[in-house]
């Protein structure tokens, strides 16, 4: 999206979107000036944010590996989505599961209409516009109802995006609860937040740092939670051990079953997200 004066009907280009924020330090294309500069913003405060946003990604990737080689799941919800970019769910879903199903959604209409565009190619995909605090506009959706089974499990998605409530605190459990209680047996739930450790660590700066940040931009401001509170999104689903041999527990992302050994200890930006996945019995 290099060119402002061809932006779609719709869209206002001059007003940084979260998504295309996330899609340019993911690397991607669909973004404008207004998003760069607002990137550039931030990273001038916290010069590594794009290793959160990777961090994220990567955890998510892992997450849907996971659930579709050792949990046998092949419907996914993503909630919050954003634009479609570099290893997306289905993407990563399909390669182990070619029949996997995946519904994306986003509240900006915008963006849903992107990324509908953007998977246009593959009938296992859907997208809708949907307020992910607002449960019901997703889960009484007539393409969520009509493409995914609801007889069979299905694993939800709030990867990065529940922090993105700024009013009554107790809001994104709500909707975590009303959405497990609407799911099948055996299906699972995927979170990854920002973590406020409460410990006077550089963890604990960042995190201040980017609440500040981000509030004092043109974007939607953010909320962190601690570990514990992290843990109560999940409700009485059981959580997946995040390594082997190890207590089932919210964990920092870096810490949720990598990809080998790692070869250097993570930044503070990589360690300021957590989370985990839950299955519903």
């Amino acid at each position: 999206m290099s060119d402002e004066l061809n932006a779609p009907p719709g869209v206002d280009p001059y007003r940084a979107s979260v998504a295309r924020i996330y899609d340019y330090l993911l690397g991607g294309k669909d973004n404008y000036e207004v998003d760069r500069q607002e990137a550039v913003r931030i990273m001038e405060k916290m010069p590594e944010l794009a290793d959160a946003a990777r961090e994220n990604r990567s955890f998510l990737i892992r997450a849907i590996r996971f659930l579709a080689t050792n949990a046998g799941i092949s419907q996914f919800l993503d909630c919050g989505s954003g634009l479609p970019t570099a290893e997306n769910v289905h993407q990563v879903a399909q390669r182990i599961r070619p029949d996997a199903k995946v519904v994306y959604s986003d509240y900006d209409p915008i963006v849903a209409a992107n990324g509908r565009a953007l998977l246009e190619d593959n009938n296992l995909t859907r997208y809708i516009q949907a307020d992910i605090f607002e449960p019901g506009s997703i889960l009484d959706n007539d393409i969520v109802r009509s493409h995914l089974n609801w007889d069979e499990p299905i694993a939800v998605l709030f990867v990065a995006t529940l922090h993105h409530h700024k009013g009554d605190r107790g809001r994104p459990a709500e909707v975590t609860a009303e959405f497990l209680d609407r799911l099948p047996s055996g299906s699972y739930l995927v979170i990854s937040h920002l973590i406020d450790p409460h410990d006077g660590s550089g963890e604990d700066e960042a995190v201040a740092q980017m609440r500040e940040v981000i509030s004092s931009g043109s974007l939607r401001g953010v909320i962190s939670r601690t570990q514990g509170e992290i843990h109560e999104l999940f409700h009485e689903t059981e959580l997946v051990p995040p390594g082997p041999a190890q207590a089932p527990e919210v964990v920092t992302l870096t810490d949720w079953w990598p990809d080998g050994p790692l070869l250097q200890a993570p930044n503070i930006a990589q360690r300021i997200m957590a989370g985990g996945v839950g299955r519903k019995a």
